[in-house]
């Protein structure tokens, strides 16, 4: 069987990482793709020479969330008991919002298709969110009679606000790219075939600057979720100290002053 998620750098540091069950339109609950989710962002965690990485779905979609299948009695998420369907959840799809907000490796979602239920959380853990046109996205467990189990009432509503994620969550209703952009649950739309060339340049844009320094600002912006303003201000003031004695910030400073590019060592 092919990798449940494949793993790609290239020569700038920019890794992607592919979701590739397009056969059932890249679902997220089977443990094959939560494992491989799971160890990719271990490996780009620990990849000295990742700067940013890009999140995409092969095929048609970018991901259809829950495999229903799997949501049967004795599944792999219904374990057949309250008890066991709770011990599911925490030892399976729970551990991917846990991860990527420990993951200091920026992420851009780069969303093909739909991105439904599950699939539309996993956008929500992403830092940066581009679509292709045809994306859409659904926060519709409702529709099946169940609530996001997967930390989406956490996301949602710190990208969209409160108003917004209330309608798509009591709803399901589906929305378009140019609705997602106008509510700001992505920050860019683009043609189709244009969606790959847009994250690349925009993952190039993170990359040209110091990774100590990108690395820092994507740990502030998640620690400013949850902490109140003194204690991101005591968090922001033991990362400054250690961002001004790095190689990179001096070199950024010797460029500014002779007027030349920089040349960042990642030190």
């Amino acid at each position: 069987m092919d990798k449940a998620v494949l793993y790609d750098i290239d020569d700038e540091g920019i890794v992607t990482l592919t979701l590739n069950r397009p056969d059932m339109r890249n679902p997220i609950s089977d443990p094959a793709v939560i494992e491989g989710l799971l160890g990719a962002l271990d490996r780009l965690e620990n990849d000295g020479a990742a700067r940013v990485a890009i999140l995409t779905g092969t095929g048609k979609g970018f991901s259809s969330g829950g495999n229903i299948n799997e949501m049967k009695p004795g599944g792999n998420v219904n374990g057949g008991t309250p008890i066991r369907t709770r011990i599911n959840y925490k030892r399976g799809i729970q551990r991917l919002p846990l991860a990527f907000a420990a993951l200091e490796v920026p992420v851009i979602a780069a969303v093909n298709g739909a991105a439904v239920g599950a699939g539309c959380d996993l956008t929500c853990m992403c830092d940066l969110r581009i679509a292709g046109e045809s994306a859409r996205f659904a926060e519709n467990f409702v529709k099946i009679g169940l609530i996001a189990g997967d930390g989406g009432s956490w996301l949602l509503p710190r990208i969209v606000g409160w108003s917004k994620a209330a309608e798509m969550a009591l709803t399901g209703d589906m929305i378009d790219a140019a609705e997602a952009l106008a509510c700001g649950l992505v920050s860019k739309v683009v043609p189709d075939h244009e969606l790959m060339d847009s994250a690349r340049a925009l993952a190039r844009r993170i990359a040209a600057n110091p990774s100590h320094a990108v690395r820092m600002t994507k740990r502030l912006l998640w620690e400013s979720h949850r902490g109140d303003l003194a204690t991101v201000l005591e968090i922001a003031a033991a990362m400054q100290a250690a961002a001004h004695g790095t190689q990179d910030h001096a070199e950024a400073v010797e460029a500014f002053l002779q007027k030349r590019p920089p040349n960042f060592k990642g030190a």
